[in-house]
């Protein structure tokens, strides 16, 4: 399985608006270094971040990332910054669960990664750590 990162509809709000990232038929690509060219399929998703019921997370989804299709799949209803499934209830933070487009390896052979002038990253962990340390 591949590795896929969470993108907060806040801070994707936000790298829209200052130019960083660019948002085209569900694929974000990075626009400046680090990163510059790197691209995201997007899928919408939450972050699940508490119960708030005291029913308990039987389903033991607080601290993780479900995409909002597998979570509608399991009888989850979602509004905004709540979501409700079976007994519980939960706060999330909506957002979009990023699954890399092409293996990093290709990624990181691409002129883009060369022009960029920084040291490449060796992952896409670390050219998103990178990334976030220059927009956060």
């Amino acid at each position: 399985m591949q590795n896929r990162v969470f993108f907060p509809q806040s801070a994707l709000d936000q790298w829209i608006v200052d130019g960083s990232v660019d948002l085209q038929r569900g694929e974000l690509t990075i626009l400046g270094p680090p990163g510059q060219g790197r691209r995201y399929q997007l899928e919408e998703a939450v972050r699940v971040v508490r119960e708030v019921s005291g029913a308990g997370d039987g389903a033991q989804l607080i601290g993780r990332v479900k995409t909002r299709a597998w979570l509608e799949g399991q009888g989850a209803e979602i509004v905004e910054t709540s979501m409700l499934i079976g007994d519980a209830a939960y706060d999330v933070e909506p957002g979009w669960a990023g699954t890399p487009v092409g293996p990093f390896a290709e990624y990181a052979t691409t002129v883009a990664q060369a022009a960029a002038g920084d040291p490449p990253a060796r992952s896409d962990e670390e050219l998103l750590a990178s990334f976030l340390a220059r927009h956060l």
